[in-house]
Formats: structure tokens, sequence, C-alpha cells
């Protein structure tokens, strides 16, 4: 018997500018593709999670960022929000548990919201400006998608969704991501927005054509900051593909 065919897959990070970015042409420009494809969440662990990810043996791809990035990561997120029509907040991220709203993501994805979930969240980040490592803010976007705020906003303290996070972060490790938005399909991956398109076609099961490569979308290499730059967010997870 043939082995099944594994659910093309995307990973984001509510984190990421680029996987804002990745997220809104899937959603706006590709919505038949947005619902057929698997949607897993990526971060960067906590000290907790590292050592799960230690004892299972994972090493994400992480290292730090430079000076010089974080400041054309700055002045590219404001090309690209303009070039796309809508103005983006950089948020400062100090000391940063991005489990709150990735672990969050599990119980909203559970109980049938998790893509109004990843949608408020990203509004409250990079329009807004609101800190989504922060407790309340989660769990004010879980009141208001009609969730219980309590659960949501505390599910980095659950085990058992600690645990589900490491199997995500494993599969990232075992798909063989580098940056986000990543995306797979059956043995081909592709990395950044300037990717989507050609992920785009294989789901579809179409031919990429000349031009669907748009270098204007950038994605990102996951990297963590080496400080944090006043009046931006040193915590951009990246420089440019």
């Amino acid at each position: 018997m043939a082995k099944p065919k594994k659910q093309p897959r995307w990973y984001f990070s509510l984190r990421s500018p680029y996987s804002y970015f990745a997220y809104r042409d899937l959603v706006e420009r590709y919505p038949d593709v947005a619902d057929a494809i698997e949607w897993i969440p990526f971060w960067e662990p906590d000290e907790v999670t590292q050592k799960m990810l230690d004892e299972a043996e994972v090493e994400l791809p992480i290292v730090p960022m430079s000076r010089a990035k974080n400041f054309y990561i700055l002045q590219d997120l404001r090309r690209l929000s303009k070039l796309r029509g809508f103005d983006m907040t950089v948020p400062v991220d100090r000391d940063p548990v991005w489990e709150i709203s990735h672990l969050g993501y599990l119980v909203a994805a559970d109980a049938g919201k998790g893509r109004e979930y990843i949608d408020a969240v990203y509004r409250a980040r990079w329009l807004e400006g609101r800190d989504i490592t922060d407790r309340a803010v989660i769990g004010e976007v879980a009141g208001k998608l009609g969730l219980d705020a309590d659960t949501v906003a505390n599910a980095s303290d659950d085990a058992e969704l600690r645990a589900r996070g490491v199997e995500a972060l494993t599969r990232s490790y075992k798909d063989g991501l580098f940056g986000v938005p990543f995306f797979v399909h059956g043995f081909n991956k592709f990395f950044g927005v300037d990717r989507l398109k050609p992920f785009v076609a294989a789901v579809r099961g179409e031919e990429p054509v000349e031009g669907d490569i748009d270098q204007s979308w950038l994605g990102e290499f996951i990297e963590l900051p080496e400080l944090v730059t006043p009046g931006g967010d040193g915590g951009i997870a990246g420089g440019c593909a």
C-alpha cells in the first residue's frame, strides 16, 4: 500500500512581520490554499521549552542578530507595509515569552477558532502595537472570540500544551525549517513570502509561471536579537532572505 502523502503545510510565527505578510496573502489572495494546508506555529522557545527540546535532541536554527540587520529590518518593514497599503507598528519586546501567544493558538485551534485567533493576534501586534506576550492582551483577544480568557492566556502553564508545542517545533526541525514563513509541499520547500506563489501553484497542482517569484516580499531567517532598539522591535526574528 502506498504511503499516504502529508498535507501541505506552512509554519507561521505570530512574532514575525514577514509571516504576517504571508498570512495576509494567503487569506486575501489565495483563500482556497489557506483552507487546504496545515497551519503550524513556530516561535523562539523559553527556558522550559528549550530544555524539553534539548532532551529530544532538537536544535532549532536560532542565532544572534546584528545591530545593522536589526536597523535594516525596521526600514524594510516600513517600505513593505506602505507598498501593501497599510501602516505597520513595530512594538518593543522586552524579555518576551512567546509561548504565551503561540500555545494560546493551540487552545483556539482546538475550539475551531485558530484562524480568527491568528488574525486578532496579528492585528494586535502589527497594527495596534500591543504586547502579545502579555497574558492580559491574549486573554482579551480570547474573550472577544468567545473563548475562555484564562485558559488561553495561561496556556503556557499547561504541561500537555507545552508538550504539543514541543511537538510542533520538532516538526519544524524535521522539515528543515531555517526561517519563516516556511512552506512545505511533499519534498519541496519554499522559504519567504517571495516563494508563496510557487507554493500556491504546487498546492493547486499547477505549473509555476514566469514572474511567480515576487522579490519584493521577503522572508526572514530565524534569529534572536542582541539588543532592543528604542522605537523598534529588537525582537524581530531575523533578516531578509
